[in-house]
């Protein structure tokens, strides 16, 4: 089977699209496992987390209430090192949510030869409706409640949805109260004065634009003149716009969450960046809209989901007309769409590969942690490309000698080594 061709075929048509994000990464899990010849017991252990702590916790809000908080924080597995992963504070948060992520979060940790497994935090709540003080004891009470489950050497957090740096340096600032010292390494993501690094905010954009360089390098397509949509203008989208528009590239559309822009010329990059509002978004000046999903099926060579799951689907896949997806949001493709485009010829960059330079310069973080010592973000960059690259062409190479698609591929990389650790320490 050559790369160009799905694997996919052991979910049923009808069932492709409807399975929930942790059933379907079970499902990818175990294809990999049995292609490795792994047996039975590995994916017993690998198909859920070591550990899933389930938290409830009181906060006292601006008009002297208290509301009970429910929050999440599971470690998929420690078998290479310390677990890694994002916190995030939406409405829709669930507990089978946080344990497919922090898979996912394993599979990116074994793709970029990184020291962790995976981990992955959330609290359901909606930061959007709650003030400044509130989101403050929030973060705090959150941290308080997972305490002895999270460190530098255990379990170490990063922002993720709706959580930025602001609160990264509130759990930190809460962690060191209760450990009675200062532990920078705790916590990554953080204000670079807290000991964060250079190069944080930039790098999952910096590491798709390296993906997508390296598939347009396979392809064979120049990327100069090269026509591409980015669904999602938030960070990871419109810094990657920015850092297309900037090598030549064509944006050809782009989008937030109130519709799209789409000019086959290119759009002016530049400007759309100057004209968002304090939210991001861009497209109410505008009339005459797209609609996202519109977007998605308009002509060009490079499409890039930034946004949210299960944008291209069994529905719209045949409409596609890229030639390179490159996946910057988590889960944009579902099973069934995957089959079909493979098997048309176009190549997908997974996102377990597609936006892992958040969490490899995370890694950067925590390293520049425990040295004391601090990078440049030249530094930073140059270790960036050599790492994304590094990645990318081992998924690529596991595709060839396989014969599979990329996404099966990746998983395959990512928990191999995983795998291994679990072998020699005798757990399996």
């Amino acid at each position: 089977m050559a790369i160009g061709q799905s694997n996919v075929s052991e979910v049923p048509e009808t069932e492709a699209d409807n399975l929930d994000v942790l059933t379907s990464t079970q499902a990818i899990i175990r294809e990999a496992l049995e292609r490795l010849g792994y047996d039975a017991a590995m994916y017993e252990l690998l198909k859920e987390p070591l550990r899933v702590l389930t938290v409830r916790f009181p906060v006292r809000m601006d008009d002297g209430s208290v509301q009970v908080f429910t929050g999440y924080r599971a470690q998929h597995n420690d078998a290479v090192g310390p677990t890694k992963g994002g916190i995030r504070l939406h409405p829709d948060v669930t507990e089978d949510e946080i344990r497919a992520l922090s898979i996912w979060m394993s599979i990116k940790c074994g793709i970029a030869n990184l020291p962790y497994g995976g981990g992955k935090g959330g609290i359901v709540c909606d930061p959007r409706t709650m003030s400044f003080d509130e989101i403050e004891r929030l973060s705090r009470a959150y941290v308080r409640a997972i305490s002895q489950i999270v460190g530098p050497s255990k379990d170490i957090p990063a922002p993720d949805v709706f959580s930025n740096s602001q609160n990264m340096a509130w759990m930190l600032d809460e962690y060191s109260h209760i450990r009675e010292f200062d532990s920078p390494g705790f916590i990554t993501g953080k204000p670079i004065v807290l000991g964060g690094s250079k190069g944080r905010e930039t790098a999952t954009a910096r590491g798709v634009t390296i993906c997508l360089e390296e598939a347009l390098r396979v392809k064979n397509i120049p990327i100069k003149g090269a026509r591409v949509i980015i669904q999602g203008f938030g960070n990871a989208g419109s810094y990657l716009a920015k850092f297309m528009y900037e090598s030549g590239a064509k944006v050809v559309g782009i989008s937030d969450a109130y519709g799209a822009l789409y000019d086959s010329n290119g759009l002016n990059i530049p400007e759309l960046l100057e004209q968002r509002d304090s939210f991001g978004t861009v497209t109410k000046l505008f009339d005459n809209t797209l609609t996202n999903k519109e977007l998605l099926e308009q002509p060009c060579d490079i499409l890039v989901p930034a946004a949210i799951e299960n944008q291209i689907t069994r529905e719209n896949a045949a409409k596609i007309q890229a030639q390179v997806i490159v996946e910057a949001a988590n889960g944009p493709t579902t099973t069934a769409a995957t089959k079909i485009l493979t098997d048309r010829g176009v190549l997908i960059v997974p996102d377990v590969l597609g936006n892992s330079g958040g969490v490899i310069v995370s890694y950067f973080e925590w390293v520049q942690n425990n040295q004391g010592f601090y990078w440049t973000e030249e530094e930073v960059d140059e270790r960036l490309v050599t790492l994304m690259k590094r990645s990318f062409q081992t998924v690529y190479d596991a595709a060839e000698k396989y014969g599979v698609d990329m996404r099966l591929a990746a998983y395959m990389v990512g928990v191999r080594r995983m795998a291994e650790s679990v072998r020699w320490r005798g757990w399996v």
